[in-house]
């Protein structure tokens, strides 16, 4: 059984047992998060697409780490010019691991 679910502008398909990176989410490690905003619910042969949301369906997970992802680095240069700006970001993040899925 899988479902797609929305958190931090992005969606993502999940499956029980899985583990997830989301968009950091103010929460203790360890703690659990009860997800309420599912699009779809299927099982392989059938599917369920909410309009917008699926009624009564829930996604269970649990937070395992708060972390930092990999520096994406920024190079911005104007040829001819003598500009070049040098820049880097690291994006905060959450890994969740997917306990249940109740459609």
């Amino acid at each position: 059984m899988y479902a797609v679910i929305k958190t931090g502008g992005k969606q993502y398909r999940v499956a029980a047992g899985e583990k997830i990176k989301v968009e950091q989410i103010a929460a203790d490690v360890g703690q659990e998060i009860v997800f309420d905003q599912v699009l779809a619910v299927g099982n392989g042969t059938e599917i369920k697409v909410g309009t917008p949301l699926v009624s009564g369906a829930t996604v269970t997970v649990t937070v395992l780490v708060h972390g930092r992802h990999d520096k994406v680095h920024i190079f911005k240069m104007r040829r001819r010019k003598h500009y070049q700006k040098r820049q880097g970001h690291r994006q905060n993040f959450t890994e969740l691991q997917v306990s249940s899925i109740a459609a």
